[in-house]
């Protein structure tokens, strides 16, 4: 059996109550894990790419299509190719640069809001993943399982700020909904009930695009075969013709089927232009005896005690303690007595089923550390413990992935009763508070940063902007104090020239600095 005896067959009222109680953890758990971020200035290509491609796309959204459409050999020369993953980024820039112009808000505050959007949809495709494979009826008609219960305060204590290359601070709102979007299609897959032939054209398109957004969301295919094999198997109890002949299935097919000539052909044309080396570096991969000893690393280095160390290394001891973390926990607390008072009402799925649910988290989470097991930057650039504790592209794969297969786990451990639902709980509130605090440590310690505090100060300066004489002559400052910045590095100065121009152009017809230009 794939749901237990607390399923409500007849009962859709406390079905849908549960379900409401759900959605507002999604909601509110990413939200208190991320608040300590708010006001973590961009870094990164993200300084720049803000306002480029907000000053250069705000009058002509679709010209984002063209732009990148333009660029794609340039990219492809350099060793990548994301020609949809690059639209997103360039439509999430966007988005942070109107809010801007018409908030008159520091851009900083606005990418940390999309930052978080991504993440409250992450936290949603994985609860709508467990119960995709836990399910055996239709989802939102009995009540969830207490896997979805447990999950928002797992997921969200996986949100760390691990480091400077943590998608949870540079590039969160790509990589995080890249990683939704990988999830949604293994839903997809698992709750195909009759496959029609507008299924079987989506199918091979799905694969195709895939194969052309991003690294990550190669993973959307494997994933996708892994889940239905998994749950026909362990939750319908499916023989192995019967199998075969789902429709979950022969979806996973077709999407091999357009993900394999697209992946392949864009693979060899890569190999041929980066064979004497030269491309971009952090496209590198590379097979050899260390991938294997990274993988099983990268595997671990999601978990929310591994990873704090990368977020408070520049913390003290008494990282800890103070006023945000303790307001965290008791709403935490809070929160988790409620879940905890309606816990009896949720569904107790079978032994069997959260073993395929178990597995299905672990596919995703080995390939989610494949690409880093892999990478040349990863081996370069990531010695010793910041194996363990830097975050990276990865995580935003990972950190989702392991706190499935936790929260699995442990309501597999909790199936005894109430007082075991009620430490699981407890544990994963202390996870998620102790990440509050990791977060606010690494906030502290990035407001200190000559880097960030240039960079808060140009985004105040473009979110408020001033046309008057004394306005430019600060912006010129800001101007002159970044390029002074990346003295040794002319391509970032022209970078910081020309997006600072752009958006300025954009906002008020004028030079970000126009000096003494009349």
């Amino acid at each position: 059996m794939g749901r237990g005896p607390g399923t409500l067959e007849n009962s859709p009222r406390p079905g849908r109550r549960l379900w409401a109680h759900v959605v507002r953890r999604c909601l509110l758990v990413p939200f208190l894990v991320l608040a300590p971020l708010a006001a973590v200035a961009p870094r990164g290509d993200q300084r720049f790419n803000l306002y480029w491609h907000g000053g250069l796309f705000r009058d002509d959204p679709l010209r984002i299509i063209t732009h990148t459409i333009a660029t794609t050999e340039t990219y492809l020369r350099l060793g990548n190719f994301r020609p949809l993953g690059r639209m997103t980024e360039k439509t999430l820039d966007l988005l942070v640069y109107i809010g801007m112009q018409q908030l008159h808000l520091p851009a900083t505050v606005l990418l940390r809001l999309v930052t978080l959007g991504a993440a409250i949809a992450v936290t949603f495709a994985v609860v709508l993943l467990a119960e995709s494979v836990l399910t055996r009826g239709r989802m939102f008609t009995t009540a969830p399982s207490v896997v979805a219960l447990l999950l928002p305060y797992a997921v969200g204590a996986g949100f760390v700020a691990a480091g400077r290359n943590s998608t949870t601070t540079l590039f969160g709102g790509l990589y995080l909904s890249t990683t939704a979007l990988v999830l949604l299609v293994a839903v997809a897959a698992c709750r195909l009930a009759r496959m029609r032939w507008w299924h079987a054209v989506f199918a091979v398109t799905a694969g195709g695009a895939l194969a052309v957004y991003n690294e990550p969301a190669y993973f959307a295919v494997p994933l996708a075969t892994a889940a239905v094999l998994l749950r026909n198997r362990f939750v319908l109890g499916q023989g192995a013709r019967e199998l075969l002949r789902s429709p979950g299935v022969r979806f996973a097919a077709l999407l091999w089927a357009g993900f394999l000539p697209v992946f392949g052909t864009v693979r060899w044309v890569i190999r041929g232009y980066c064979a004497d080396g030269g491309c971009y570096h952090g496209s590198d991969m590379v097979v050899d005896p260390d991938s294997l000893l990274v993988l099983p690393v990268r595997m671990l280095a999601w978990t929310p005690p591994m990873s704090w160390p990368a977020a408070t290394e520049r913390a003290g001891a008494s990282w800890p303690w103070g006023i945000l973390p303790v307001v965290a926990l008791l709403v935490l607390a809070v929160l988790a007595l409620r879940t905890l008072k309606i816990s009896p009402e949720a569904d107790r799925p079978a032994g069997r089923a959260l073993a395929g649910l178990a597995l299905t988290a672990l596919v995703l989470l080995t390939f989610g550390a494949l690409p880093a097991a892999l990478s040349v930057e990863i081996h370069t650039y990531y010695p010793g413990p910041a194996l363990w504790q830097q975050g990276w592209r990865d995580s935003a794969v990972t950190a989702p992935a392991g706190m499935l297969l936790v929260a699995t786990l442990l309501a597999f451990a909790a199936r005894t009763g109430r007082r075991s639902a009620g430490l699981v709980l407890a544990v994963l509130v202390l996870a998620a508070t102790g990440t509050v605090a990791a977060n606010r440590a690494y906030a502290d310690a990035a407001a200190g940063w000559e880097a960030s505090q240039l960079d808060n100060r140009i985004a105040l300066a473009l979110g408020a902007f001033e046309r008057g004489r004394a306005g430019d002559a600060r912006r010129c400052a800001l101007l002159d104090e970044a390029l002074r910045s990346q003295q040794d590095q002319p391509s970032k100065q022209q970078r910081y020239t020309d997006s600072l121009n752009t958006a300025a152009e954009d906002l008020a017809g004028v030079p970000f600095c126009r000096g003494n230009t009349p």
